[in-house]
């Protein structure tokens, strides 16, 4: 009798046991490599058409840093890029292990919120610009790039990401043909099928146009024949930008420098504003006047447009 009971008492034991483990477990499987892809490559090649970085390059860095979405950072605080938190960030953190103990993570409301963050984190840090010279379907060299201006310290890193791509065929999200229907459709022209003939003029043997009344950047870039993204570097303009009627718009890279040997700063003039006047490219012009990115010169000052400002001038 005694023995019965032992072995009905082990086989419950066994039974509990067996159903806690089973209830344990996650309903959801872990998402694979395809399906990754499947659900962000349209995201990733929005932020490509806003802010220039290869859709290959922010998916294979979103399947690496996050394991496919479902590392503990990915699950926990929607963090598929492994942003931490730096100075300045002051949205909900994400406590964990990483370099050191207790390093901080940036927490999203969502995935897609985690993939802006990571255009905006690259295009609005200076140790990146760098990236943003090169063509976007040059994922080889914006994966050599990240690892170089310190994105990540593992010496893999750009082995790690060029495999991804090429094993996956991310690549094929960089081709930009057709890429615009994804934009929100509140941002397109209500005939978006009718091409518009426009005036196009030259400065400095660069073209551009005069921006109209009722004008959008995809009215633009579908009348130009032009991406997103090709506009908005072109003319130095950050996605969120307000286009103003009979404003000049580049349609083609600035120049290094321009025709003019100085201009003197008028007031209300900006970096940007005499950057567009002069078809010089807003870093060069940064460059050549020895002024820190963002500073912007007073009324009166005279800034180098052709050749560079000595420094103790």
């Amino acid at each position: 009798m005694f023995v019965i009971m032992k072995q009905n008492f082990h086989f419950s034991l066994l039974f509990i046991l067996l159903s806690v483990f089973s209830f344990a477990q996650p309903a959801e499987q872990k998402m694979t490599s395809e399906k990754y892809i499947a659900s962000y490559k349209d995201e990733a090649i929005k932020e490509m058409l806003m802010y220039g970085i290869p859709a290959s390059i922010t998916l294979a860095q979103g399947m690496l840093e996050s394991g496919n979405g479902n590392s503990d950072l990915a699950v926990y605080a929607n963090n598929h890029f492994g942003i931490k938190c730096h100075v300045g960030w002051n949205g909900p953190t994400y406590i964990k292990d990483d370099d050191a103990k207790d390093e901080c993570f940036r927490k999203y409301p969502s995935v897609l919120d985690s993939y802006t963050d990571h255009s905006k984190f690259l295009k609005n840090r200076p140790r990146y610009a760098s990236l943003f010279e090169l063509k976007h379907n040059d994922y080889k060299g914006w994966a050599e790039g990240l690892k170089t201006c310190g994105y990540a310290t593992d010496p893999k890193y750009t082995r790690r990401l060029i495999e991804i791509i090429e094993t996956h065929k991310l690549y094929q999200y960089d081709i930009l043909e057709g890429v615009p229907s994804i934009i929100a459709s509140a941002e397109k022209p209500s005939t978006p099928d009718k091409f518009e003939a426009r005036e196009i003029l030259r400065f400095h043997l660069i073209k551009y146009i005069i921006v109209k009344p009722g004008d959008s950047f995809y009215k633009i870039a579908h009348d130009t024949d032009k991406d997103l993204w090709q506009l908005y570097k072109f003319n130095d303009l950050e996605p969120d930008a307000k286009l103003i009627a009979g404003q000049k718009l580049y349609l083609q890279p600035k120049r290094n420098r321009a025709k003019e040997p100085f201009h003197t700063v008028k007031r209300g003039e900006s970096m940007r504003s005499i950057s567009q006047l002069h078809g010089i490219k807003l870093k060069k012009l940064y460059k050549k006047n020895n002024m820190k990115l963002g500073e912007e010169p007073k009324p009166g000052d005279v800034l180098y447009l052709r050749k560079a400002k000595r420094s103790d001038s």
